[in-house]
């Protein structure tokens, strides 16, 4: 067992590695070819993030194992809302803006409704079992699409962008190949671990996908957002948070099941209401102490609420 519990930590730290590795090197890449700065941020890094999600994801529906791809998704969401960002507004509190408040966190609360619906075809359909097939992974595709062509224009009337290195040609090519090296091994390792880890302890695959898998894959969006809370960037605290969750639902979920069906374990239901609410939760706090602000006590609740369902989970099994 602790042979497995090393080489977990050890996937998911080369996982990390290697998406932040592939964006340096790709974003380097794409301004030698003259892409727009923006248009950097808003694909090559922002896909980049998603990373280690996506290719946990890709591994466990190759694996057969449909509640670890899951439940990675469900668990990086609710992660990235009650942990993420009840850490970074705890380390300064956060300013939202009206486009976010009004525009993403509704797109961030339909896409766990439109993931609801495509999960519970014996609820919707009356059929006897429940499955996010190849269809309902392109519907996903396509409800990325148009968040995407939102931030497209978003960026034509905001104009900001990331800083990107600048690297050689050769320096940018290794860098973009290490990383998509590392990501193929690391994920490999950990998803092969994570399984054999759960069936060690007697643990459900959807339990290590909502906790170990889903927080370890969170961990680029933990340092963003307190580096960039830290530094007062808020719209890249809240942003980096925001985004990844439409990303994770709309891209990597919806990728996943186009190449390959996943089955559907009701439990998640619950998981899926939690991720939902604590959606709910952030707009709610848009209106209440001091309007369009996470403040630090509203982050001490969320990462109280998160340690709360970590223990539900655990008792759970």
């Amino acid at each position: 067992m602790w042979l497995a519990i090393i080489l977990v930590i050890l996937g998911l730290a080369i996982l990390i590695l290697g998406a932040e590795v592939l964006v340096r090197g790709a974003a380097s890449i794409a301004k030698k070819l003259g892409v727009a700065p923006i248009v950097i941020g808003l694909t090559v890094v922002a896909f980049g993030t998603s990373a280690p999600e996506l290719v946990v994801n890709l591994f466990a529906a190759f694996r057969g194992s449909a509640d670890l791809a899951v439940g990675n998704i469900v668990g990086s969401n609710i992660a990235n809302i009650l942990l993420i960002m009840g850490v970074a507004a705890l380390v300064a509190p956060l300013k939202v803006k009206s486009n976010t408040i009004w525009k993403e966190i509704p797109f961030a609360i339909l896409a766990m409704v439109v993931l609801y619906v495509l999960c519970n075809d014996a609820f919707f359909d009356g059929t006897g079992f429940n499955i996010l097939g190849r269809a309902d992974g392109l519907v996903l595709i396509a409800m990325f699409l148009i968040f995407l062509v939102y931030i497209f224009g978003l960026a034509k009337t905001e104009g900001r962008a990331e800083p990107v290195s600048d690297y050689t040609w050769k320096m940018s090519i290794f860098m973009t190949l290490a990383g998509i090296i590392c990501l193929f091994f690391g994920g490999q390792m950990l998803v092969n671990n994570a399984v054999s880890l759960a069936r060690l302890a007697g643990m459900s695959e959807a339990l290590i996908g909502l906790t170990v898998v889903a927080i370890g894959t969170s961990l680029p969006e933990l340092v963003t957002a307190v580096v960039a809370s830290y530094r007062q960037h808020d719209d890249l605290a809240i942003g980096n948070i925001i985004g990844s969750n439409i990303f994770n639902v709309f891209w990597v979920l919806g990728l996943t099941s186009a190449i390959s069906p996943l089955s559907f374990n009701l439990a998640v239901n619950f998981d899926i209401l939690v991720a939902t609410l604590a959606m709910v939760m952030l707009f709610s706090f848009m209106f209440l102490g001091r309007h369009q602000r996470v403040d630090r006590w509203q982050g001490a609740t969320a990462v109280l609420v998160y340690i709360g369902y970590l223990s539900f989970l655990i008792i759970r099994g």
